[in-house]
């Protein structure tokens, strides 16, 4: 007697098809940011965005924006805020653990609209495979921030190519298709960030308090004009 085949959409089986779809349809080529968070690290010696740097622009993507800010929430804050005006996907790297110079998370957290709870779940699920129980102790978190997808990593290089091989790398052009085929609640659409003539551009919707959430104003998004 012969094994069913697999389902699709379950585990060991074949791609829903829908999933398929998405997949097919996603742009090839991504607007991506890159922030480095560290008290110690500069452009020269940031190993962990520089090899972003590389597996993006290897990959065909668009890096539109790459900064190493310091560990400290206003600058933080500053960065993300900017980079999500330019970007579909934003990463960072640094400053997600428990230290006391350690405030990465409490601002993302602050400036996502729809968290991305999976990509936490799955990064400690991986990272737990390499580190064991010590995969708790990182905050890796990833969100929603209107109309940019903006992920937190740990700053280690080992972290990063993780979260980028084992998670990122083959999802981002279907992250940007999701983020952007219906657009988002408050985004000011000024053209398609990402290059793909499949993704249409969704109705301008003003972001106000109550459809806004608490980055109401943030990035492409600006409040209603009185």
């Amino acid at each position: 007697m012969t094994d069913a085949p697999p389902s699709p959409g379950v585990p060991g089986g074949s791609a829903s098809p829908s999933s398929a779809q998405h997949r097919a349809a996603a742009p090839r080529a991504v607007r991506v940011a890159v922030l480095t968070i560290s008290d110690t690290r500069t452009a020269e010696t940031d190993t962990s965005g520089q090899y972003l740097l590389g597996e993006l622009k290897a990959a065909g993507h668009e890096v539109v924006q790459y900064r190493v800010v310091r560990d400290d929430a206003v600058q933080i804050r500053s960065a993300l805020v900017q980079f999500v005006r330019e970007a579909t996907v934003v990463l960072s790297s640094g400053g997600t653990g428990l230290t006391g110079r350690d405030v990465t998370v409490p601002v993302v957290e602050s400036l996502i609209t729809k968290p991305i709870p999976g990509f936490g779940e799955l990064f400690r699920m991986l990272s737990y495979q390499q580190v064991g129980g010590a995969a708790m102790l990182s905050r890796a978190l990833g969100g929603l921030c209107r109309g940019a997808a903006v992920f937190a990593m740990p700053g280690s290089l080992n972290a990063v190519q993780t979260a980028w091989e084992g998670i990122l790398r083959d999802e981002i052009g279907h992250l940007a298709f999701e983020v952007e085929r219906h657009g988002q609640p408050g985004v000011i659409t000024g053209g398609p960030s990402v290059s793909s003539p499949s993704v249409p551009a969704a109705p301008a919707r003003p972001a106000t308090p109550a459809n806004g959430g608490v980055a109401a104003g943030l990035g492409r998004h600006r409040r209603e004009e009185r």
